[in-house]
């Protein structure tokens, strides 16, 4: 969670030689910016709390009239 690119590869890395079947997962600071550059990282997966936590709304009336 919020790691640099550098200690991603970094953690990448380790697991790749210690155990090659865990999946690591990346999250932290996660946005169009910065996702290429997570991904190249080699990490299975990324999680973007954005999605929720800073989605904009929308105000939809669903107001019935008789």
């Amino acid at each position: 969670d919020n790691m640099s690119l550098d200690q991603l590869r970094a953690a990448v890395a380790r697991r790749n030689t210690v155990a090659p079947r865990i999946e690591l997962e990346a999250s932290g600071g996660v946005n169009l910016r910065t996702v290429r550059g997570i991904a190249e990282t080699g990490v299975d997966r990324i999680s973007v709390g954005a999605l929720t936590h800073s989605a904009t709304s929308l105000d939809v009336a669903l107001d019935w009239s008789a």
